[in-house]
């Protein structure tokens, strides 16, 4: 399964861990992704994400219906 959230596709970042003495070691940072159960409204059903926590702090605040609408018009465009 991939590190990768559904939603808006944020996945895993790579860079360089950096000691006093500048030597450098490669470093992964993976996003923090939650398996959630979120009720939508207009299906009048619970929809299973893998999402990032970030993600779930916008589905709060945009609503999981709008969020999906905005994504379906985003892609056409």
């Amino acid at each position: 399964m991939a590190r990768r959230c559904e939603l808006t596709g944020k996945g895993v970042q790579s860079g360089n861990r950096v000691s006093h003495a500048k030597n450098r070691r490669r470093h992964r940072s993976l996003p923090n992704l939650q398996k959630k159960r979120v009720w939508s409204p207009e299906q009048m059903r619970f929809l299973t994400f893998r999402v990032a926590t970030s993600t779930l702090r916008t589905l709060d605040k945009v609503g999981v219906d709008n969020w999906l609408r905005l994504q379906q018009k985003a892609s056409k465009s």
